[in-house]
């Protein structure tokens, strides 16, 4: 436990107070956001404000873990390195899209191409990662198996090694790309992403340190309903320094943000959420803890499908909102953004209470 609190106060302290840095710098460099033509008038102010923030949010939550493990001389597991892998890989991928939008001036950075390629490398390397390193129980870091609260029956495997090899692969990659592209979408108003992304990550803080509680290893009267794991309290101490991080650089990005974390912070977050769900066996459970960012992904998945459907029927494509993702489209309805963000906080706090009520259920009940 005091690992876990110590990682997230040494993250947060060093956003709160390192972030000022950030922003002199970004600004000295000339990293400011390009706000496209297309979007919300409102948003035209927002030109020019420091991006890749995400970096200071990295760095600190690779500071914050680190400092943690060394002062209590504790040794870094496998399963949190394999999450600060994700968050870093991707973190580099969306840190190559922001340079080049910063760079050329432009809304349009790595081609979908260029980005799915990206996220498929880093999501490939941390799917054969995740399979190695068995303990002396035999536990990998992730299970071939998949799971909603913890594994279930259903084994890729069974498939045989080599398909179930590839389809493991696949799934990792649907995960890795769809949370993380999700997190990118919603990163669309002040604070919006980042206060959405502390309820979502510090669920599997809380998940992990239920786990490690209920460890199949230490619990031995109700072995139907233990937890097979591997090292759930070190993913309870990542998350908590990511969460602490993002806390502290939510100060200067809220509205009116000082600061973005750019395609740097949401892929990288994103990815760090998603490896933290197939870690810790709840890989469904995220579509429910993860709610706000499965909402305003499906909103945009709408709005271009209806519009070449109509398109495509009738000649002329007609839009189910006035803009996407959703958040624009409560924009374009007058809604003030301060209020779209907090409305859509109390949405992903709900998810996230609910995704770990259902949780605690399974434990006592399944």
């Amino acid at each position: 436990m005091r690992a876990v609190l110590l990682a997230g106060g040494i993250s947060m302290a060093l956003t709160l107070f390192a972030t000022p840095l950030f922003i002199w710098l970004f600004r000295k460099l000339n990293w400011g956001q390009f706000i496209r033509a297309d979007g919300p008038a409102t948003h035209i102010t927002k030109h020019g404000t420091p991006t890749m923030g995400g970096i200071a949010i990295i760095l600190a939550t690779l500071a914050g873990y680190f400092f943690s493990k060394l002062a209590n001389f504790e040794t870094p597991t496998i399963s949190a390195l394999l999450v600060l892998l994700m968050m870093v890989g991707l973190g580099l991928v969306g840190f190559i899209d922001d340079y080049i939008k910063v760079h050329k001036q432009r809304s349009l950075g790595l081609t979908g191409w260029q980005k799915i390629l990206g996220q498929g490398i880093v999501a490939v390397i941390f799917a054969w990662l995740a399979l190695q390193f068995a303990n002396e129980e035999g536990l990998t870091p992730a299970s071939t198996k998949i799971s909603i609260f913890r594994d279930t029956g259903f084994d890729l495997m069974s498939f045989g090694a080599v398909a179930g090899g590839l389809l493991f692969a696949i799934w990792i990659y649907f995960l890795v790309a769809g949370t993380s592209n999700g997190v990118n979408i919603a990163d669309g108003l002040d604070g919006l992403a980042t206060g959405a992304i502390i309820m979502a990550i510090g669920a599997y803080s809380i998940i992990g340190f239920w786990q490690f509680n209920q460890s199949c290893t230490t619990v031995v009267e109700n072995l139907a309903s233990c937890y097979n794991v591997r090292d759930p309290l070190d993913l309870a101490v990542v998350a908590s320094a990511i969460v602490g991080a993002c806390a502290g650089f939510l100060w200067w990005n809220t509205s009116p943000a000082q600061i973005f974390m750019g395609d740097t912070g949401s892929l990288g977050l994103g990815g760090a959420l998603a490896a933290l769900a197939i870690l810790s066996r709840t890989e469904l459970l995220l579509v429910l803890i993860g709610g706000i960012f499965v909402i305003v992904t499906g909103s945009v998945i709408i709005q271009r499908v209806f519009f070449k459907l109509t398109k495509w029927k009738t000649g002329t494509g007609r839009r189910v909102f006035l803009n996407s993702p959703l958040h624009h489209h409560f924009e374009m309805k007058g809604w003030a953004e301060i209020t779209i963000v907090v409305r859509f906080w109390i949405i992903s706090g709900l998810c996230v209470l609910t995704g770990i009520g259902l949780f605690y259920i399974e434990w006592i009940y399944g």
